[in-house]
């Protein structure tokens, strides 16, 4: 399979100032998909605009045709199943059976406390997300459910018509444990990483290929313990948050070298930032174009 090539493109701009370019732009650029961050606030742009994903989503679905659409990710922080089928399902419909949801177990960010509650400890969000994510496939896959869980409860809940794409829009589970990739095993079309949290700031990427070959084993073990046929399991990187950060957009090689690594590892998509100036993100806005372009190419 040809390596995917993806973007996210953070909720930040105004849309009719630039945010809306964006979109389309990644549409000519020929990306598989455009995701955005499915948060309230996130890091250094607290205090600076941020606008909500699934609106953002939904004004991208209007403006493009082809372009696969997604969150990366959305999290139990703030949501309910119940109120996000609801939106998931019509935004399906909105793009035409574009959208994936990446969706992971959260963390102690600032969507962790927005809402007022304490933030959940590793294991209280383990716990919720265990119960979100198989509810959630009900509700996107029947016309309607009843559920009284430990965390989560569904009255009734009615989704009709249901998804475009049957049974349901596709998961894209992040996950790095192993009760999460349990979940990406038995629930998801795609597992994602973003490599090994604890390499960033002192790792090297060397170190880092091999978390992220641990990572993968690990998830083969789980499919294989699981039933599930792991070559049928997209597995995606969502780059930036490895040693290397933005270092594999500074060139065309160094982007092809990178990737050419990680797709020896079985990645099948692998998600690049669209650059934002004076930020962890930023680059050349021309190397970057001309990676969406030309990578591709060069990794079949």
């Amino acid at each position: 399979m040809s390596l995917r090539l993806s973007t996210v493109i953070l909720p930040y701009r105004r849309w009719h100032e630039g945010g809306r370019s964006a979109w389309t732009r990644a549409e000519q650029l020929g990306f598989h998909t455009a995701y955005t961050y499915d948060h309230l606030s996130w890091r250094t742009f607290r205090d600076g605009p941020w606008f909500g994903a699934v609106p953002t989503l939904t004004a991208a679905a209007s403006v493009t045709d082809r372009l696969r659409l997604g969150t990366l990710v959305t999290s139990p922080n703030f949501r309910h199943p119940v109120t996000l089928a609801k939106e998931l399902i019509s935004l399906d419909d909105i793009s035409g059976g574009r959208v994936t949801l990446g969706i992971g177990a959260g963390g102690s960010g600032f969507d962790a406390t927005a809402l007022g509650q304490e933030p959940w400890t590793p294991r209280e969000r383990a716990d919720r997300f265990a119960e979100f994510v198989p509810l959630l496939d009900r509700l996107l896959s029947e016309d309607a459910v009843s559920y009284e869980g430990d965390f989560y409860s569904a009255h009734e809940a009615r989704n009709i018509p249901g998804c475009v794409q049957r049974p349901r829009l596709p998961f894209a589970v992040a996950a790095t444990g192993p009760r999460g990739m349990r979940l990406a095993a038995r629930f998801g079309q795609a597992w994602v990483t973003t490599g090994d949290p604890k390499l960033y700031e002192n790792g090297t990427p060397e170190q880092s290929i091999q978390a992220i070959r641990g990572q993968a084993e690990r998830l083969d073990d789980i499919c294989a313990e699981g039933g599930r046929d792991m070559t049928d399991l997209d597995r995606v990187l969502l780059t930036g948050f490895t040693p290397d950060r933005v270092a594999p957009l500074q060139s065309l090689n160094a982007f092809v070298d990178f990737a050419g690594r990680h797709v020896e590892l079985g990645f099948t998509e692998i998600v690049i930032h669209w650059p934002i100036p004076d930020s962890p993100f930023a680059a050349d806005e021309k190397v970057f174009e001309q990676i969406a372009m030309e990578a591709p190419a060069q990794l079949r």
